[in-house]
């Protein structure tokens, strides 16, 4: 499952339900365990799945529906000064994973660990002097959370291949715009490439 669409999975969910009402989503939940033996949670990050299910229901009219859903949670804005595409978040559940990982020195300190080169988890515990109990809580947290992803493996001195983690956002901004607080980001780009969930936003 593509890092980014597991990020934006867990909050698509909460806005499929709030969005298209309690009768229609137990319809589609029927309908994705039926075709797929899957339910929804497990489905919105797997897009393809829950996109084949929703054309089924809503015909031409389902690519409207989902980039109108994937509005609610986020949208690319193209900032002109420095010619760069950065997603804001909207969806406040993404928001609190993304300042909780930021407001922690040792997550912080993960995160900015692996930014430009994935690493196996004794390095990046060695880079960010994180005791090993602790670390590997909070490196495990950020893999849940989709900000913290596997990228490639390697083979040990004793031969056992082990995964090494990137970051999911190569840039993280933060700022306050009438009293709220605002989030953008830039996923690295071997994300968005893999990503079902980013065309839709596209358009």
């Amino acid at each position: 499952m593509p890092a980014f669409d597991c990020l934006i999975g867990k909050s698509l969910v909460d806005v499929i339900k709030d969005n298209l009402g309690q009768t229609t989503v137990e319809k589609i939940e029927q309908r994705l365990f039926e075709k797929f033996g899957t339910n929804l949670v497990q489905a919105s990050g797997d897009f393809p799945k829950l996109d084949m299910v929703l054309r089924e229901f809503f015909g031409d009219g389902a690519e409207g529906i989902e980039r109108k859903l994937l509005q609610n949670i986020m949208v690319i804005e193209q900032n002109k000064v420095e010619n760069k595409e950065w997603i804001s978040i909207g969806d406040s559940r993404i928001n609190k994973v993304i300042l909780e990982a930021i407001g922690d020195d040792d997550t912080k300190n993960i995160l900015n660990s692996v930014l430009d080169k994935s690493k196996i988890i004794s390095e990046i515990l060695e880079d960010c002097n994180i005791p090993q109990t602790s670390g590997y809580r909070k490196i495990n947290s950020l893999i849940q959370n989709g900000l913290l992803t596997i990228s490639g493996h390697q083979t040990t001195r004793d031969g056992k291949i082990v995964n090494k983690y990137k970051a999911v956002f190569e840039n993280i901004q933060i700022h306050m715009e009438k009293n709220k607080v605002v989030i953008q980001v830039q996923p690295a780009r071997e994300y968005l490439n893999n990503s079902s969930i980013m065309p839709m936003i596209r358009g």
